[in-house]
């Protein structure tokens, strides 16, 4: 993945406070995004992926235990700004959020156009509630929402114009980055490929830039330029996303790949035995080595993120 950018993480990590000790959420996670482009977040359920988004907008809850690394735009480390600053001049502003399950997270009783023209006059983008509306009524054609849904509520549209609007809103306030939080989980296959769409639209016309977490590998293959693999909180493998979904090297990666079915052959869909280490816990050494086929004695290290045909792969099989 490219060394420079306009958007990266550096050691990144999240712990949360509980009576059994501390999960660690996100353990040190590092990443690096160019402007224009789109880093596809994937793994298993539980291994940190939406706790990442939180983390890089701040979104945190009171039971806190650690949170540190930096989170740099255009070289800033916003991370070190005071959070009143935090909010009215980064989050939404330059880093936006569709979270998960978004297009139930609308209020169901103001309209869909006042909903999605509020950023703007919330970080005071505009004094005018008509200007507002123009800008809203813009990016409402750009998802492909039709402009007199602006006056409709939320339970008059459908599962995948909600999640539209929701996406709207986050592209209202024109951000350098947008975090997806799984955007089309819940949709049909059908809508699932039109918001895809929608996103490969956004991303050629406006150049911004997009996280997507998500664990749905086939689908996230339509918009993903590289490809990042989250593990028990850590990150496993990192490359470009023609390379990781021709042949991923990670073994956890490689059995995430052998239980996506495929169209243009036949294949024996692969499983992974056992279950995700605990994260108040974790083992000392490698986290996926109790599930590894690969294992053996050095294992029983932590490895390092290795670089291995211009990627990198935290597995001792490319030391």
């Amino acid at each position: 993945m490219t060394a420079n950018g306009l958007f990266s993480i550096d050691d990144l990590r999240l712990y949360f406070r509980t009576r059994k000790g501390p999960v660690q959420a996100v353990d040190g996670v590092s990443l690096t995004l160019p402007r224009g482009r789109t880093v596809v977040i994937v793994g298993e359920s539980g291994c940190g992926k939406s706790s990442l988004a939180r983390a890089i907008l701040r979104l945190l809850p009171r039971n806190v235990a650690r949170y540190s690394g930096s989170v740099r735009l255009n070289g800033l480390d916003v991370m070190t700004l005071p959070e009143e600053q935090f909010r009215q001049q980064v989050r939404w502003i330059r880093l936006a959020w569709v979270p998960q399950g978004a297009m139930n997270s609308l209020n169901p009783v103001i309209r869909i156009g006042d909903q999605v023209a509020e950023p703007l006059l919330a970080h005071r983008r505009t004094e005018s509630l008509a200007a507002a509306r123009r800008s809203a009524e813009e990016v409402f054609h750009r998802v492909g929402v039709p402009v007199d849904f602006l006056d409709r509520y939320p339970f008059e549209l459908s599962g995948g114009m909600r999640q539209r609007a929701a996406l709207a809103m986050a592209l209202i306030t024109v951000p350098d980055v947008v975090i997806l939080d799984e955007p089309t989980s819940a949709l049909d296959v059908l809508t699932q490929a039109n918001i895809m769409n929608v996103l490969k639209a956004i991303k050629r016309e406006t150049q911004t830039s997009f996280i997507l977490i998500t664990h749905d590998i086939a689908t996230s293959s339509e918009l993903a330029d590289d490809a990042a693999v989250m593990y028990a909180g850590q990150m496993v493998e990192m490359s470009h996303a023609d390379q990781f979904y021709r042949e991923p090297l990670h073994p956890y990666s490689r059995a995430l790949m052998a239980s996506v079915p495929t169209l243009r052959e036949e294949k024996r869909l692969g499983f992974i035995s056992g279950q995700p280490p605990s994260l108040i816990d974790p083992p000392k050494g490698c986290r996926f080595a109790d599930r590894c086929p690969a294992r053996f004695h050095k294992c029983s290290e932590e490895p390092p993120l290795f670089k291995a045909q211009d990627r990198l792969v935290k597995c001792w099989l490319y030391a």
